[in-house]
């Protein structure tokens, strides 16, 4: 039975976290459901100039990913009839990533507002592994209330906090995008090879992405 990762993209800045997710899922040869809210269009729009349209997903979706999307289905955001939405839906469990704080809010009350968020609930009153990724800063009393709700329902609190050790000072924007990207499949536990790990030494060897 197929059993994906459903992976929910919502509109806060941050794109290239959602898009390093998805290709390290892929990469690891894992089934994928993705959501790309309404917010999360023009956000993409806006940072990459690419466009996701409904009816023409799979080649807007693999244009961004740079890729053939291999086991990767995608869902209307506002089609709440959706496999997702269900309970009975086989699924490992969910990311949602870049997380807005009205998508945290909305998860967060059970608001439903549309798929992803309604995902987002089934997911967590199921039990199964779920993901948010934070970005914006600074965050309000009410977003930090949100956060701890979703904390209190069982979801993984991953702020896009990326490190520096595993490629040092002069790292990429890709080389944090990809640290980020390499905790939440942590998260998940699925394999990746992302980012270096700390190994307890000072001035380790650099990953062959990072520098010396």
């Amino acid at each position: 039975m197929r059993t994906p990762w459903v992976v929910g993209v919502s509109g806060a800045s941050g794109t290239p976290y959602a898009r390093a997710v998805l290709n390290a899922l892929l990469d690891a040869g894992e089934s994928a459901d993705l959501v790309v809210s309404r917010a999360a269009r023009l956000t993409l729009l806006d940072e990459t100039g690419m466009t996701v349209r409904d009816a023409h997903w799979k080649d807007d979706v693999a244009a961004w990913l740079g890729r053939d999307l291999g086991d990767l289905v995608y869902w209307p955001a506002g089609d709440l009839a959706a496999g997702p939405s269900s309970g009975s839906y086989p699924a490992r469990g969910m990311v949602v990533v870049p997380a807005s704080t009205a998508a945290c809010a909305g998860i967060a009350i059970g608001l439903s507002k549309d798929l992803l968020q309604r995902a987002a609930e089934v997911n967590l009153k199921e039990r199964r592994r779920t993901v948010v990724v934070p970005r914006e800063t600074p965050v309000t009393r009410s977003h930090l209330e949100h956060l701890i709700a979703l904390h209190d329902a069982g979801a993984v609190v991953l702020p896009a906090s990326p490190g520096f050790y595993g490629s040092g000072a002069q790292a990429t924007a890709a080389q944090l995008v990809d640290f980020v990207a390499g905790k939440v499949l942590d998260a998940l536990g699925v394999p990746h090879q992302l980012f270096t790990r700390w190994a307890g030494e000072l001035n380790a060897q650099r990953s062959p992405l990072g520098g010396p």
